[in-house]
C-alpha cells in the first residue's frame, strides 16, 4: 500500500473512532464487532474506502444448538436488511454491500470513493454502525447469547433501565 495523503490520515484521526494497523488499514473502535477500512487514493486524487464489517453467525454466538434451518433464515435475512441499506451516509453513494459466509461469520463489505475524505471516513463508520444496528436487529429472543452480543444485549436493557 503506498502512503495515503496526510488530509485522509488526519480524516481518520479526526473521526475519533478509527485506529492505524500495521497491515496500513483503519481498525473501527467504536463497535463490538471487527471492522476494518482500507483507505487509497484513486488516479483522480478521489479517496477510496473499502470497508469490512465482520459478525459472528447466530450459531457461533449462542449457547445452545441452533437448527440449520434457523441459522440459514438468520442469515438470509440479514444479508437482505444489509443490503437495503438506503440513506445512511452523508455523501452522495450508490453504495452497493456485499455479504458472504465465511468462517463462521457474516462478512459486509462496501467500497466507494469520495473527494472529501472527512466525509468519506465517516460514510465508513456510517456503514459499520448500520451493520451493527442490522445485526442486533437481528437477534432471535429465546436464545441464551455470549461473547460481545451479550454484552450489547446487556448494555441496551441497562441504557432501557432494566436489570
Amino acid at each position: 500500500m503506498s502512503e495515503l495523503p496526510q488530509r485522509l490520515v488526519r480524516a481518520f484521526g479526526d473521526a475519533n473512532a478509527f485506529e492505524p494497523t500495521p497491515e496500513g488499514t483503519y481498525r473501527q473502535t467504536t463497535t463490538v464487532f471487527d471492522a476494518e477500512v482500507e483507505p487509497s487514493v484513486g488516479e483522480d486524487g478521489e479517496s477510496q474506502f473499502f470497508v469490512t464489517a465482520r459478525v459472528p453467525l447466530l450459531s457461533h454466538i449462542v449457547k445452545s444448538d441452533v437448527a440449520p434451518v434457523v441459522e440459514d433464515g438468520w442469515y438470509e435475512t440479514f444479508a437482505l436488511r444489509v443490503k437495503d441499506i438506503g440513506d445512511v451516509t452523508v455523501g452522495n453513494h450508490d453504495l452497493n454491500p456485499t455479504v458472504k459466509r465465511e468462517a463462521g461469520e457474516a462478512v459486509a463489505s462496501v467500497e466507494f470513493s469520495d473527494i472529501d475524505p472527512s466525509r468519506g471516513v465517516a460514510d465508513a463508520k456510517a456503514f459499520v454502525d448500520y451493520v451493527e444496528g442490522t445485526y442486533v436487529q437481528g437477534v432471535i429472543p429465546g436464545y441464551e447469547y455470549t461473547g460481545p452480543v451479550a454484552g450489547l444485549l446487556a448494555e441496551g436493557r441497562r441504557a432501557a433501565g432494566a436489570e
